[in-house]
């Protein structure tokens, strides 16, 4: 029976439900470039991607290099001074991050955003001390489905991917979990069960989530 050392959370949407203040940024961002993306091209082609993906999408050409960390910190920027006074676990998660603490497991984030995202937030809501592992866009080559983050993860955590656990919301994040071995929980903040990749489990929030439920997947 595969044991469990470690839980792994990508970021947006798994800790906080972050995404609607994306879209806002995002919409404001390609407003002024005369761009009007929908929600559901946001829903295909943002949640769960790098902004080097999402921008070279909608602009419709490569944005890379110095052109990309500009253009990232402008929508970024937008999108923490949206929601820094709004940052807040989705339901259930501090109770249930706070029994994984008491465990004495790995814990670690590993998400596509840049890392002033990653440490605004986890600087608001107070849980950064207790990760040994904290993981941002700028610290991998190969971004989601790629698996790189999630093995690094593991590594940082000194354990086996196999003994790994991940909560993850969307397509790309599911599919590089699973790509470095690891059994995932899909968070159904962004997406419908049917539009995932199958989990060993799916919730809605934390708030009825043990850690005794963790050791029956």
């Amino acid at each position: 029976m595969k044991k469990l050392s470690a839980v792994i959370f990508d970021m947006d949407g798994v800790i906080c439900h972050t995404n609607p203040y994306h879209s806002v940024a995002f919409k404001t961002f390609f407003e002024k470039r005369e761009l009007k993306p929908t929600e559901e091209a946001f829903k295909e082609h943002m949640y769960g991607k790098s902004n080097s993906y999402i921008l070279s999408h909608f602009l419709g050409r490569p944005i890379e290099g110095s052109e990309l960390l500009e253009m990232e910190e402008e929508k970024e920027g937008l999108f923490r001074t949206l929601y820094k006074p709004y940052v807040d676990p989705i339901a259930g998660f501090k109770t249930f991050f706070e029994e994984l603490v008491s465990q004495s497991i790995g814990l670690g984030v590993a998400t596509s955003a840049p890392r002033a995202n990653l440490e605004m937030i986890l600087g608001e809501i107070g849980l950064g001390p207790h990760f040994g592992s904290l993981l941002a866009s700028e610290d991998v080559n190969k971004h989601k489905p790629h698996p790189e983050v999630y093995l690094k993860s593991a590594h940082n955590l000194g354990v086996e991917p196999e003994d790994c656990l991940v909560f993850e919301d969307s397509f790309s994040g599911i599919t590089a979990a699973k790509n470095a071995g690891m059994r995932v929980v899909g968070v159904l903040s962004s997406h419908d069960k049917d539009e995932l990749p199958p989990c060993d489990l799916y919730i809605a929030d934390y708030v009825h989530l043990s850690f005794q439920d963790l050791l029956q997947i």
